[in-house]
Order: structure tokens, then sequence, then C-alpha cells
């Protein structure tokens, strides 16, 4: 017989595309409580993976990490603010998904900093860079 392990209703049932973008909601939505009116014209995505064009390589910039885990990109030309979050280079770091949340979480609070001109202590006081 064949079909769905689990049905569609439960938690086992989603794929990891879909336990990720849950993350970056529940962090977004963590940050709209105090941030509301700064993240109303904010659009928040996930991507598997970062541009070619955003990756780190040469001489002297050895020091930072070479594969970014999201990017900011300010309202431009009548496009909105965004933030991106990328899933496959931090589900690689993650040890555990208590792990990947808190990843995930400090990624979207380091964005979200970038965008509005902030420490990312500033946007979260629990931030703890991890």
């Amino acid at each position: 017989m064949r079909g769905p392990l689990a049905p569609s209703h439960v938690p086992i049932a989603r794929s990891r595309g879909e336990r990720f973008d849950d993350l970056v909601l529940d962090a977004v939505d963590r940050l709209r409580v105090r941030w509301s009116k700064e993240l109303a014209s904010v659009e928040f995505g996930v991507e598997e993976v970062p541009r070619a064009s955003e990756l780190i390589d040469g001489p002297g910039r050895l020091a930072s990490d070479p594969i970014p885990f999201g990017r900011a990109e300010p309202a431009a030309g009548g496009e909105p603010a965004l933030v991106v979050v990328y899933r496959r280079p931090m589900e690689a770091r993650a040890r555990d998904r208590e792990h990947l949340a808190g990843l995930v979480h400090s990624v979207v609070v380091e964005q979200v900093a970038s965008l509005l001109g902030l420490t990312p202590e500033a946007v979260d006081p629990g931030y703890d860079g991890d």
C-alpha cells in the first residue's frame, strides 16, 4: 500500500522547507511585536542558497564567513525593503532543530538591524549572536 506516512495536518508531514519557513515566520513575528511600524513595508523571504555574486572569496576576506546566511535590501525604485534568509547554509551549520531556530532568529535580527541602521542588540535585547 502506498500513500503518505502521516496525515497532512500533523507536524511530521511538513517538509524541511516548510518547517524552515515556519522558523522564519516565528522570528519575524517576535520582532513585529516591537517593530511593527518599521517592518510594516518590509517583505521577508527564504531562498535555498545565496546568489553566486554574494559569495565571499579571495585574499583578505577569509576572516569572515564565505557563505552568507541572509541579506537585506533597502526599499528602492518603488520596491519594498526585503530581507532574505538562506535555508541550506543554516541547516548545514545547525547542530539540531533548536540550534537552527536560534540561528534563524539571529540572522533575521541581524538583517533587520542592518535595514534599520541599528545594532542587533537594539533590535532585540535578547540577541546573543549565535
